[in-house]
């Protein structure tokens, strides 16, 4: 590895510890805050397979120390392009025991145009210190030398291997042995092509991705095997660089994802609710405010998000005075891996990702898993292959920047479809609010309002829906059944309640970084 001054430290908390061994060793080598959440996330996509790859989609946010916050939306689009109509509707429904049980589409028609190569290159050149190909080193000698499969993935694998993973030659390949038995904690997963594509990415950018040798392969491989996404598909996919939104929340401002992605329109508002009544601790009274504010923001999502004609301009009325007016009148009435950095200069990351519950391709000579976003009924409620060609699908996904007038900054996110929006509030409740230390707040006991039928992004299990009688999933430790409602509980604390990933950088007591218990994160500062 190329070494390069040093100019700032760096805190990384990820999704496992050999993303965040990735990020320190970045930032040893002089890279800052969003070079080690580039090289982390690489290493999540190259080491969690069934959670997370490179055909899949991300959302970064940025907040320099000297500048204003900007979301890059590098999630994926509606294929499709040039194609007859008799092209559209192919895929192949599962039913997966996992998460509660899910129902999603797989296979080559389930494929959206990824776009987080795209994303990350672009935040790459806007904030990064360090040449692109430095970044992809330690993903690339992961690849190279094989890597242990992680329980994270292997908890989601036992449920898919067979009915994802398990009916093209060269997936099936890098997760069983020679006896076609699902790989085991622990033992090495090496999946031939892999090295080499990263390698030509890392030297030739993402272009040779969209529009190159590797491009050409991923669109030949879906069209000939009844896939939407075509060479044309590839090549006109462009990261947007966005105006994060900004929401106030007492010393602090939190920048996150704006619309036409939901997660982050949704976490701002139930966040502006909650704040509207502050408590120093979850009382009785409390939860029960923090159930009818889910409630209200998930009912508004599922009757006017889920089917919008125009979701921009819908997402936007979220935001609006006149619908929180609304949701206050409702009130008083009876849902992927992320990674957060933060630099001691005060420049913080947060990447969120996801290649859905996943499409079970990887297209020959490539080694690269492609996503299912297709697929995910739960965020298709128009229906299959409904959009147009070109459209950005929608996302649950909120990665958050927080900044304080004294230079303090907190990096945040989460995976888990759903439970994403619910889990970023209560943390930031917990640790704004009720003044817990950071890794106090993300271990936290939490709850989510679950309506029939819902699921979310991303190897994850199932969250919200639409529909039905709500009941309120929850952990240990909440008053929760003081309340005369519709009610679950868990005994531990579990993934399905999110994994979020949170650092902070505060110039008066330095660096903290928190993973979340609930899944085996990783953390690190250097």
């Amino acid at each position: 590895m190329e070494y390069f001054e040093p100019m700032t430290a760096v805190a990384i908390a990820t999704s496992s510890q050999i993303a965040a061994d990735a990020g320190a060793l970045i930032a040893e080598a002089g890279g800052n805050a969003v070079d080690a959440a580039i090289a982390a996330l690489l290493v999540s996509t190259v080491t969690e397979p069934g959670i997370v790859a490179l055909g899949g989609g991300s959302f970064v946010t940025v907040w320099p120390p000297d500048g204003r916050p900007a979301t890059i939306d590098g999630y994926a689009e509606m294929p499709g392009r040039g194609l007859p109509a008799d092209r559209f509707g192919e895929g192949v429904e599962v039913y997966l025991e996992y998460g509660g049980g899910l129902t999603t589409i797989v296979g080559h028609g389930s494929m959206a145009t990824p776009g987080t190569l795209a994303a990350l290159e672009l935040a790459s050149k806007r904030y990064g210190g360090l040449p692109w190909r430095v970044l992809f080193e330690p993903a690339g000698e992961h690849a190279r030398e094989g890597f242990p499969l992680s329980q994270a993935s292997y908890n989601y694998l036992i449920h898919s291997h067979e009915l994802i993973y398990g009916w093209q030659q060269p997936s099936f390949a890098a997760l069983h042995d020679v006896d076609g038995e699902l790989l085991q904690v622990g033992e090495i997963v090496r999946i031939e092509h892999l090295a080499d594509c990263l390698l030509a990415i890392a030297e030739e950018g993402a272009a040779i991705f969209y529009k190159g040798e590797i491009g050409k392969m991923i669109a030949e491989d879906s069209l000939e095997n009844g896939g939407i996404l075509t060479r044309d598909d590839l090549v006109s996919f462009e990261p947007i660089a966005r105006a994060s939104l900004n929401v106030p929340l007492g010393e602090w401002h939190l920048a996150t994802n704006p619309p036409p992605a939901i997660g982050g329109a949704v976490l701002s508002v139930m966040l502006r609710l909650m704040g509207e009544r502050r408590e120093r601790d979850w009382t009785a009274a409390g939860i029960d405010h923090l159930i009818q504010v889910q409630r209200a923001v998930f009912e508004y999502r599922f009757g006017q998000l889920d089917l919008s004609e125009d979701l921009e301009r819908d997402v936007g009325r979220l935001l609006e005075e006149s619908t929180l007016d609304e949701l206050r009148r409702r009130l008083s009435s009876p849902s992927t891996v992320h990674t957060s950095t933060v630099d001691s200069s005060g420049l913080a990351c947060s990447i969120s990702s996801s290649t859905g519950y996943g499409a079970g391709v990887m297209p020959p000579g490539t080694g690269l898993w492609m996503n299912n976003f297709l697929g995910e009924l739960e965020l298709n409620r128009r229906g299959y292959h409904a959009w147009p060609p070109g459209v950005r699908l929608p996302s649950n996904m909120a990665p958050s920047v927080a900044r304080r007038a004294d230079g303090a900054a907190l990096a945040i996110g989460s995976p888990g479809a759903d439970r994403i929006t619910t889990a970023l509030s209560q943390v930031l409740v917990n640790f704004l609010d009720h003044a817990l230390p950071l890794p106090e707040a993300v271990a936290h006991p939490r709850l989510h309002v679950e309506y029939p039928g819902g699921e979310g992004e991303g190897g994850g299990g199932g969250g919200g829906g639409g529909g039905g009688r709500p009941r309120v999933a929850y952990e240990r430790g909440l008053p929760v059944g003081e309340l005369d409602i519709d009610q679950r509980r868990f005994d531990d604390l579990s993934m399905f309640f999110g994994g979020v990933s949170a650092a902070l950088w505060d110039p008066r007591g330095g660096f903290t970084v928190a993973s979340d218990p609930r899944r085996q994160g990783g953390n690190a500062i250097r």
